[in-house]
């Protein structure tokens, strides 16, 4: 933890704290970001569609994510 950057700020007490500085790498990001390109074959990106929408379209709701109507 001695390789993390601290700063001194102010809080809202008017008290000095010590806060967690950037902790990520500077640079960019290396390889393809489309996920059509990440995933090959066709059942993989259904399966990632089927995930990645599930919030909206799913009949399983848990708590606080039950919609009143359907989507």
């Amino acid at each position: 933890m001695s390789e993390y950057q601290y700063e001194e700020k102010e809080g809202v007490d008017g008290k000095k704290v010590k806060v967690l500085g950037a902790t990520y790498e500077e640079g960019r990001a290396e390889g393809s970001q489309n996920w059509r390109e990440k995933l090959g074959t066709p059942e993989e990106r259904l399966g990632y569609l089927k995930t990645a929408l599930r919030y909206w379209y799913s009949k399983d709701w848990f708590g606080s994510e039950k919609r009143k109507q359907d989507a």
